[in-house]
């Protein structure tokens, strides 16, 4: 008997006790079968429609609220923008731009400001004889695996080969 002639009596056999417990299961219990369950289901929605209030014949559309999925499959209409009148301050018009407070939701959908780089202070890392970039990278990022990082921001003063770096290069750290 061939491996296939095994897989295929196992299937076989598997069908044949399938087949075999169904069959049981019928013969036992041909009342405890569950019934239609379409006329269950009508009884329940007729009995949940009768709880309900009652809704007014000539009613709009409900209007979706903030906390509603609806609501955020709906874009709002944007609203026209009062103009000041002259001689009067902008903000002092209705509608006029609000500033996103830290709890509001336009604050968190608006991203931060970057900061700006004259602030920042750049390390900086002055190759020596001898230096790689994984030697540097173990040496002043702590990790020799980030000679890729230091590569990628340098890639301007080392050039096409990460491997030729020379002494005196001024390389920027991260």
């Amino acid at each position: 008997m061939g491996l296939f002639d095994f897989l295929k009596s196992d299937k076989k056999k598997a069908h044949d006790a399938a087949a075999k417990a169904k069959e049981q299961i019928e013969q036992q219990a041909p009342a405890a079968r569950p019934a239609d369950a379409a006329p269950a289901t009508r009884g329940a929605a007729e009995r949940m429609a009768a709880a309900a209030p009652p809704k007014p014949a000539h009613a709009a559309p409900a209007k979706p609220t903030p906390a509603s999925a609806a609501h955020k499959a709906v874009p709002a209409t944007p609203k026209p923008a009062a103009m000041p009148k002259p001689g009067e301050p902008a903000s002092a018009a209705p509608g006029a731009a609000h500033t996103p407070t830290p709890a509001s939701a336009a604050h968190k959908a608006v991203p931060a400001a970057p900061k700006p780089a004259a602030t920042a202070k750049r390390r900086t890392y002055t190759v020596r004889p001898g230096d790689s970039l994984s030697a540097i990278a173990r040496r002043e990022l702590g990790n020799e695996g980030r000679w890729r990082e230091l590569y990628a921001i340098n890639q301007g003063v080392i050039g096409s080969h990460p491997d030729l770096i020379r002494p005196g290069m001024v390389l920027t750290l991260p």
